[in-house]
């Protein structure tokens, strides 16, 4: 079995959890990240004035195919339940919200879009099974630092390197897939990976390779540096 293919889990290893306001974006939401979004289309703007009569929450996947506005987008159907911290007015017709990742989900049926997408979702906790060691989640913290440092020396907008985390594995491999310099199929790859050890596995192999085009990115720049000299 695929460890990213939640779908071929067995059944009982998802809890029913709520019928949830949608929103599809064409970035990644992860637990335990706070992200800013801009909403300015009319549906969306329904959807939070309902969610902010209640407990504040929707749920947000990816969108693999298509675009944020209008519709008829191809969804993915693993996502993060996300809660509004903040809601302001920017403009008219536009809201800023921030809002923090909660659960992680799956979408087990789509329902419609009208006035808003809604989708009846289950949670999605970790799958039984080995987790990694203190040491072995220590070194992954610090090969994401050393990658981040680098990625700064080399002029690119990353996350802090003196970012801090706990010990937990389990949440903490979600923030790190939050904070890391990776695409958001690859983010979504991460969120999709049931277990802690897979996770942590798969951020090692994602840093791996980042460090690597970032080593030929700094020899490149050290032989022009040479060629001028």
């Amino acid at each position: 079995m695929s460890s990213s293919d939640p779908s071929r889990l067995t059944a009982d290893h998802f809890a029913v959890l709520a019928t949830l306001p949608m929103f599809p974006l064409g970035t990644v939401l992860v637990p335990k990240a706070v992200v800013p979004l801009q909403v300015f289309e009319p549906r969306y703007q329904t959807m939070l004035a309902d969610v902010m009569t209640g407990d504040r929450k929707f749920g947000v996947v990816l969108i693999e195919r298509g675009s944020e506005v209008g519709g008829g987008d191809v969804r993915t159907d693993v996502g993060t339940v996300a809660q509004v911290v903040k809601l302001r007015p920017i403009a008219a017709d536009r809201w800023l919200v921030i809002v923090a990742g909660m659960e992680r989900i799956t979408v087990d049926r789509w329902l419609f879009d009208d006035p808003y997408p809604m989708a009846e979702v289950s949670g999605f906790p970790d799958e039984p099974g080995p987790s990694v060691d203190v040491q072995e989640w220590n070194a992954l913290k610090r090969r994401m630092r050393r990658v981040l440092a680098g990625l700064a020396e080399l002029g690119d907008t990353v996350a802090r390197a003196t970012f801090e985390l706990g010990d937990d594995p389990g949440m903490g491999s979600f923030q790190l897939a939050g904070l890391g310099p990776f695409s958001d199929l690859d983010r979504q790859r991460v969120l999709c990976t049931p277990g802690v050890s897979g996770r942590c596995a798969l951020l090692t192999e994602l840093l791996s390779d980042v460090a690597v085009l970032a080593k030929l990115r700094l020899g490149a720049g050290e032989e022009a540096d040479g060629s001028r000299g």
